[in-house]
């Protein structure tokens, strides 16, 4: 098979078949026609003959030029309802088909084929094969790289505050009021388009709906899909000092200075954990600041990485910062935050973060927090 290096068209793909150039082994597919008609409202995208020494077979295609979740499951599902031509089998074709998606169909009894080697053909009585591991040899399509990363991931974690918004101007309006950043440190706000663009890719993989509104579908999945694509905020400094207070005080202290300096500060997630879950963790507080030359002219202490009981941590990561939780005008980790450090971290912290899904999950249902 030729080796295609941008995403193709629903048109390129049909080509690549009439030139036979997708191939199954010890399959190959032959273009009968392009789209042939199925039914007065109905065309499927082509119509190919499947052969394997003297057995053949004639297959009904619905092409997809995307090989997103919501294309790869409106492919499956029109398949399944479908009424199909006379004498053919239903076969899904898109760029990519993994492993999973390979497993599912079939579950479904439908067969797949793919551009780069990937399929499942199942004829009864007549073949069967399944191949898979072959890599995407296709760019994502995605307008943004990696929706669940860096700023761009608070499209996402703001359906977890509250899973269903009127319009993509609501989300944009409550991503930025949530951003601690934008309200108190001058940092630019996100733009409608930024948002549009992360609620397609969401839409795309099925973790939002937008048919009326726009409605989070799995909350569970989006936590997943934060968590493996999390990565800890760009560090320029970090300080440990022994401040000769408790650990109360200490917050009491940050708390004053914070609002005499006009200084964003919010504490970090492995020291938030105690709001969403019990942990038993030491007399030590981390706080993120976006600006520590200023907070340390105010604070006494001496710089100590023995005993310490505060780490100041110098960063704009706005991520680290969004949603914070106001008590008494100090700012404590959002439940997600805490939930994403704690996943990143060793095995008890995980166990840990188990109690904290459930508390965000379990958050769900009502307006934003």
């Amino acid at each position: 098979m030729e080796r295609i290096r941008k995403i193709p068209t629903k048109r390129e793909m049909i080509e690549q078949l009439r030139m036979g150039r997708v191939s199954l082994p010890p399959l190959s597919f032959r273009l009968l026609k392009a789209g042939p008609q199925a039914g007065e409202n109905l065309r499927f995208d082509a119509l190919v003959e499947a052969s394997w020494d003297k057995s053949i077979a004639k297959f009904a295609v619905e092409c997809k030029s995307l090989s997103t979740p919501k294309a790869f499951q409106d492919g499956l599902n029109l398949l399944k309802t479908s009424s199909l031509p006379n004498g053919c089998q239903p076969l899904l074709f898109v760029p990519f088909l993994s492993e999973r998606q390979l497993q599912e169909l079939e579950r479904e009894k439908i067969s797949g084929i793919d551009l780069c080697g990937n399929g499942v053909v199942v004829v009864p009585e007549m073949f069967a094969v399944f191949r898979g591991g072959e890599k995407n040899r296709f760019t994502s399509s995605a307008p943004i790289k990696n929706i669940y990363r860096k700023n761009s991931s608070m499209v996402g974690r703001v359906f977890l505050l509250c899973p269903e918004y009127d319009t993509v101007q609501a989300v944009c309006a409550e991503i930025n009021r949530r951003n601690l950043l934008v309200k108190r440190w001058d940092k630019k706000a996100m733009s409608l388009s930024t948002v549009s663009k992360a609620l397609k890719t969401l839409q795309e993989d099925l973790i939002i709906s937008r048919e009326n509104t726009i409605r989070l579908l799995q909350p569970d999945k989006l936590l997943q899909k934060l968590s493996e694509n999390y990565s800890p905020p760009n560090i320029r400094e970090r300080i440990r000092l022994k401040v000769p207070e408790g650990i109360g005080t200490i917050a009491d202290l940050l708390r004053k200075e914070s609002q005499v300096l006009g200084l964003p500060l919010a504490s970090a997630g492995v020291s938030s954990v105690g709001r969403y879950a019990v942990m038993q963790r030491g007399n030590f507080l981390s706080v993120y600041c976006p600006r520590l030359d200023i907070l340390l002219e105010r604070l006494s202490g001496s710089q100590s990485d023995r005993f310490p009981n505060l780490e100041l941590i110098e960063t704009e990561d706005e991520t680290v910062y969004f949603d914070g939780r106001r008590e008494d005008n100090f700012w404590w980790a959002s439940p997600v935050q805490v939930y994403l450090e704690l996943m990143a971290g060793d095995k008890r912290d995980q166990e840990t973060a188990e109690q904290v899904k459930a508390y965000i999950i379990n958050s769900l249902g009502g307006g934003p927090p």
